[in-house]
């Protein structure tokens, strides 16, 4: 079973991607980040073509998550039960053959100083209880999508350079860390201890072609579910390719779900 998320910066632009990478990878599932499509212009009928039933929760011109299934989707959920705790278009749930999965595209923050920041650890806070009360319905469970948090210096291209900056602070990185302490293992840093591959890359300053990335595109398993992973994948070619997003895809890899 794949599963893969990709922050595609504006489905209306890398829709032809999306569909080239759906023809050439099958996914079983591929969560969208930043749609920023409105519900009532998704190219569900483009999908469908292919294959792929599609859960959608989405914002005009602003961020949006999507999930496209090759299997019905069950207890389909967009945003948090308490809609005043997330006001933007930024999390959908279903279950895919057997597993849960939480597709999430946690805000930017801006800057440390900025109200964005604030508003950015509130919601990761709505978060943490959202995924506490999910797991206890759902014990076989995935969380994937934009972070916007590098976990740790082995996440950023130079952490001297970058520092505590937005994406590294360590506010954000605890409340990473608080998430993965509800029971969840960071599939990619587990399976790869001394990795440093990354997944989003700046469009200024030639940072693809220098390699200045970090990796903020995470899929954290939780551990009733890890022992049926067997590899997390970066789909590097894809930010090579013409008219590119800024993130790569990322795939995990899962033994069948019986």
């Amino acid at each position: 079973m794949q599963i893969t998320s990709w922050n595609v910066n504006s489905l209306k632009v890398r829709l032809p991607q999306v569909q080239t990478f759906l023809e050439k990878f099958q996914p079983d599932l591929l969560c969208l980040q930043e749609t920023k499509l409105p519900d009532d212009r998704f190219p569900t009928d483009h999908l469908r073509e292919q294959g792929y039933a599609a859960l959608y929760h989405g914002q005009s011109a602003y961020n949006g998550v999507a999930m496209l299934s090759r299997a019905p989707l069950a207890d389909p959920e967009c945003g948090f039960a308490d809609g005043e705790a997330e006001p933007q278009a930024r999390l959908c749930a279903a279950t895919c053959a057997s597993v849960r999965v939480v597709n999430v595209y946690v805000p930017n923050g801006q800057a440390l100083d900025s109200d964005k920041y604030a508003f950015k650890l509130r919601w990761l806070a709505a978060l943490r209880e959202y995924l506490r009360d999910a797991l206890a319905r759902w014990p076989r469970l995935v969380v994937l999508g934009d972070f916007n948090i590098a976990p740790g210096d082995g996440d950023v291209f130079d952490a001297a350079a970058w520092g505590e900056d937005i994406l590294c602070s360590p506010a954000e990185r605890a409340a990473l860390t608080a998430l993965e302490d509800l029971g969840f293992v960071d599939a990619y840093r587990a399976l790869n201890p001394d990795g440093r591959e990354f997944t989003w890359w700046d469009y200024r300053a030639a940072s693809f072609r220098r390699n200045r990335g970090l990796r903020i595109d995470l899929i954290l398993v939780s551990t009733a579910l890890w022992p049926q992973v067997r590899q997390v994948l970066v789909h590097r070619e894809e930010r090579g390719a013409e008219r590119p997003s800024d993130h790569a895809p990322v795939s995990l890899f899962l033994e069948s779900t019986p």
